[in-house]
């Protein structure tokens, strides 16, 4: 098992709890993002560099995950693309998306866009709260224990 990152957008407080996660659990953690990032120093946590480019860093993901892996994300097209793979993918909000609701998701994504492109200010996300990074904190021990159980039982 590995876990993924959606570097570029992923939130500083969030990746802090994911490098505390993976030197913790032994799990390795790759950012993936389209400049060099600072990380640190573990054998647990690595970096993929992609070249700029719009969903680069997606492509690059959806290319190497694998069933049983995590994804960090908050990009509804990755997080469907990924769930078809079999992995599972959390956002930075502690969210979690699964068969059962991206389309639920990819529907109201399709929506705000609608709204957007015919001039409406939809306005982005809120701020991220202390709460939201304690949900995320919860929601990623919880995937992570469920993910594990799920390959011991595989074995």
């Amino acid at each position: 098992m590995n876990i993924w990152v959606d570097a570029d957008a992923c939130p500083r407080a969030i990746k802090d709890i994911l490098y505390r996660s993976a030197d913790r659990t032994k799990i390795p953690l790759i950012l993936v993002a389209n400049s060099p990032l600072a990380t640190p120093r573990s054998s647990m946590i690595s970096t993929l560099t992609v070249p700029k480019g719009s969903d680069m860093a997606d492509k690059a993901i959806v290319e190497k995950v694998e069933s049983g892996d995590l994804v960090i994300s908050g990009d509804i097209i990755l997080a469907d693309l990924v769930i078809a793979k079999g992995g599972s993918v959390l956002s930075p909000r502690g969210d979690e998306f699964t068969l059962d609701n991206i389309g639920e998701y990819l529907s109201t994504r399709t929506f705000m866009s609608e709204l957007r492109s015919a001039g409406l200010a939809t306005g982005g996300p809120p701020a991220m709260t202390n709460g939201d990074k304690e949900r995320f904190a919860n929601r990623l021990e919880t995937t992570l224990r469920r993910l594990r159980a799920l390959q011991e039982n595989r074995s």
